[in-house]
């Protein structure tokens, strides 16, 4: 079945043994030399694999601990289910109830659906856009342990009898001291922020390799469409994911040092948790969404033959999607009580996201009307997530209208939508894409027979498990109860949905037997076996460590259907840059952001420990906040500052020339450039940093306007304090400045005496905003503690400022800088004045805050 599919266009479908081979140009190196690259890109082996940061790797270790977490709550769902399958029910108590679909939700949003999606974004960016690798290959590492070490944290509250119980939302005050006793919202709230550093450095990850890092030629426009999805994707996150971070921060300090930040007896407000919490949890529906409808639209030309119906609609769609879905937050919170006006204005943003999701929707219709598609599984996933994803959104236009909204807020009516959003949206897609991709990881294809019966038995198994609770909810049915009395109604829909999530449970179970089996009699996969057009099937299963001998240029967005000599050589083959390896380390090519032309070479790590290094020593941080033990959180805290400081402490390879042994090109290592991946990695960043900076002034502000007694009680900062932080900032952010541009024609005494000034005017800032709060009581008003949160928010960027400046400065006076190797300059110049901006923005709020006393 491997090379049988047509091709588009007239074209020949790829041979994966072509009979008579074209004459083979720019051969691999024989002997010794091509024995020392493939060594060069050589993949650890037994316990030193820890160590490995390939994307390839990196991208396995997220979709099986994805997996994983998903069967976990799968089990979950179908505990609760049994409770619910008939009434008056004493399967389980009310408190394991509680526990099971509250972690079912958090593993799913959490653990499963976000990390299984970065696990296939970070496996395929590099093989779709033409790289050898991730430009920052360690932080997709680290940001894989803080996942991992997260989600046992989350999950290890069953070992100690403390699951967490007060929903996926963890809603105040329900969720605050006073109403969940012990630590079960601690485990939660702690485990949850750590697997949430493993999403926004994935972000930094996918905006830096998209933007920087394509093969020659290949431009924005000629981009795979999933690229688009996972860019607007990555930026989401950027943005989406700081607030809710903020919120556990903030109802973990009330919980551990008794803050006020949610106490309405102190100036406190439960509304503004539920404002962090949508501001995140809105959009993370269009962030799930996103990337799997990507996938759709690379997967779907596919099995039609022709390219993706109205590309540029569709980005256009995916951009406008990405925008309207932070308007949306308050869709969640019609119920709560908001003016008027406010519903107004949330449900038109909610009606109006329905049309860039049309968009989409109508480009993958037109696509197949453009040919008779080819039913193999993933087509069938496909058919799948077009028809539920349809369905859900129909039902999400209704409960944007207010008047419903609220006759259907939480019941059953919202839990199948959300169901009918997220697994058509996500799950079906999901599958759809383990099947079409899974040759690259065994080298095998799985059953098209056994796939169908998987699809016709989750399909069918759904639709009866969800279907139902649209009508229980129509009837009444309230959601998070654990039992229910007969005789209303809702009995034979309870059975029914419970059958068929058993019927779709039966699926999923047939899946991994499929899978498991197929590793050892599947049959072996040829070169690009579905005769799909993107650059990942160049090769045949499973692809090389290096992903491309040559890196090769773009001409077309499908270049395997209209590049022959891609098509027809073999991938060793293919004419490209960097064949050669004078300086024996790993290398792929950096591009500019808009044209895809070549700017540098890029220089990328080999396998090292020391992104393990500083996840344990974070994961140890947060397991002894967890449990109190404070001298531990030092150990921790010590642990990962050795892990990020062996990390950055490598030599700098910037402002060397090299030839990359295409069109006579030239090319930096590492160059110093605002275009460089270092600075756009630095820049996705600083966007988090000033989400999270303006997550705690909106909470802020939230309380100003909806408290202001408490806050005109709140008493002001020092005024003097205040001013000279100001000026200190202006300072700062001059300085910043001109290290940030010394570095190309000042010598390294100069930069160094800058860095250390810098260093003297960051202890001199952190010491007047410390001055400032003093005379304010953090725990005598939430407006209080939120002015000591920034405060201590702006004093942690500065500490990294000052360390950063430190360890530049060290560095040039042991010599590991060299001259003319300025980049740690630049990005420090960077960091400096964003730093600067926030403290400055600070100072100001400082300044006109509370009255006085």
């Amino acid at each position: 079945m491997t090379d049988t599919f047509p091709q588009p266009r007239g074209a020949e479908p790829p041979s994966p043994q072509p009979a008579a081979r074209k004459p083979a140009y720019d051969v691999a190196p024989k002997g010794e030399m091509g024995k020392d690259f493939e060594g060069i890109w050589e993949q650890p082996s037994g316990i030193r694999v820890l160590s490995a940061v390939s994307h390839r790797a990196v991208g396995k270790r997220f979709l099986i601990t994805g997996f994983i977490f998903f069967l976990i709550a799968g089990v979950f769902a179908l505990l609760v289910r049994l409770q619910l399958m008939v009434p008056e029910n004493t399967f389980l108590s009310s408190e394991t109830y509680n526990q099971l679909f509250t972690m079912h939700g958090t593993i799913m949003m959490f653990l499963f659906a976000i990390p299984m999606l970065e696990g296939f974004a970070v496996y395929l960016i590099p093989l779709m856009i033409g790289a050898r690798d991730l430009v920052f290959p360690r932080l997709g590492a680290f940001g894989y342990y803080c996942y991992l070490f997260g989600g046992i944290i989350v999950l290890s509250s069953f070992l100690f009898d403390a699951a967490p119980d007060g929903g996926w939302f963890m809603y105040v005050p329900l969720s605050t001291s006073a109403y969940t006793e012990g630590l079960s919202a601690d485990f939660w709230l702690i485990g949850i922020t750590l697997a949430e550093i493993a999403s926004v450095t994935a972000a930094v990850e996918i905006i830096a390799a998209i933007l920087c890092s394509r093969a020659p030629g290949m431009s924005l426009t000629k981009m795979p469409i999933l690229m688009w999805y996972l860019l607007a994707t990555a930026f989401m996150i950027a943005i989406a994911f700081p607030p809710l971070i903020i919120g556990s921060i903030l109802l973990e300090a009330e919980r551990l040092l008794g803050l006020p930040f949610f106490d309405h007896t102190l100036g406190g407000d439960p509304l503004l948790w539920q404002h962090l919490f949508w501001l995140f949890g809105h959009p993370e529906v269009y962030i799930i969404f996103l990337p799997a409808a990507g996938m759709v639209a690379t997967m779907l030309p596919t099995f039609v033959g022709k390219p993706l119906f109205g590309y540029g609609f569709a980005v256009a769609a995916v951009v406008t999607m990405s925008f309207l879905s932070f308007g949306l937050w308050a869709h969640h919170m019609f119920a709560t009580g908001l003016p008027i006006l406010s519903l107004s204005l949330f449900s038109a943003a909610s009606t109006m996201v329905a049309v860039p999701t049309g968009v989409q929707i109508f480009c993958f219709i037109a696509t197949l009307s453009q040919g008779k598609p080819r039913l193999t599984v993933p087509m069938h996933f496909i058919l799948g997530f077009l028809f539920i994803f349809v369905l859900g959104g129909m039902t999400g236009v209704m409960v944007a209208a207010v008047p419903f909204n609220l006759q259907a807020h939480d019941s059953y009516f919202v839990v199948a939508h959300l169901h009918y959003v997220l697994i058509g949206g996500m799950v079906f897609p999901m599958f759809g894409a383990l099947y079409y991709w899974v040759p690259h990881f065994t080298g095998r294809m799985m059953s098209e027979r056994l796939g169908k019966w998987v699809f016709w038995l989750m399909f069918s198994g759904f639709n009866l498990a969800f279907f139902m609770m649209h009508l229980t909810g129509m009837r009444g049915m309230p959601r998070r109860v654990a039992t229910y009395p007969g005789g209303i109604g809702w009995d034979r829909l309870n059975m029914l949905s419970t059958i068929g999530a058993f019927i779709l449970a039966a699926g999923i179970a047939l899946f991994i037997w499929d899978f498991f089996r197929h590793r050892r009699v599947g049959p072996r996969a040829g070169r690009n076996p579905w005769g799909a057009s993107t650059l990942e099937w160049l090769y045949e299963p499973v692809t090389p460590g290096y992903n491309f001998r040559a890196i090769p240029r773009i001409t077309s967005r499908e270049p395997l259907w209209d590049q022959p000599e891609l098509a027809e050589t073999p991938g060793a083959e293919v004419r490209g840059a960097l064949r050669d390896y004078p300086d024996h380390r790993r290398e792929t090519l950096g591009c500019h952001i808009v044209t895809g032309e070549p700017l540098q070479i890029l220089r990328l790590p080999h396998p090292t420990w020391f992104p393990l290094i500083a996840a344990l020593g974070l994961a140890l941080l947060f397991g002894a906040t967890l449990a109190s033990v404070y001298w531990l959180c030092a150990i921790g805290a010590g642990i990962a500052l050795i892990g990020f400081a062996g990390w950055a402490w490598e030599p700098s390879d910037s402002g060397v020339d090299r030839d990359i042994g295409i069109e006579g090109l030239r090319l930096p290592v590492n160059a110093i450039d605002k275009q460089s991946h270092l600075h756009v990695g630095l820049v996705g960043t600083i966007m988090i940093l000033f989400a999270l900076f303006f997550s705690l002034l909106f909470a802020g502000l939230y309380l100003w306007n909806t408290q202001p007694i408490f806050a005109e009680a709140t008493q002001r900062p020092a005024r003097i304090f205040a001013l000279l932080a100001l000026g200190l900032s202006v300072v700062v952010f001059a300085l910043s400045w001109m290290v940030g541009r010394a570095h190309a024609r000042a010598s390294l005494w100069m930069t160094g005496s800058l860095n250390i000034l810098l260093a003297a005017c960051l202890i001199g800032l952190t010491m007047c905003f410390g001055l400032a709060l003093l005379p304010i009581d953090p725990w005598s008003t939430a407006f209080a503690a939120v002015g000591w949160a920034i405060g201590a928010y702006l004093t942690a960027l500065i500490s990294v400022a000052l360390l950063w400046t430190v360890f530049n400065a060290l560095r040039k006076a042991v010599g590991a800088t060299k001259p003319g190797q300025g980049l740690p300059d630049m990005l420090l110049g960077s960091f400096g004045k964003a730093t600067a901006t926030m403290a400055l923005i600070t100072a100001i709020a400082f300044l006109f805050a509370g009255t006085p006393q």
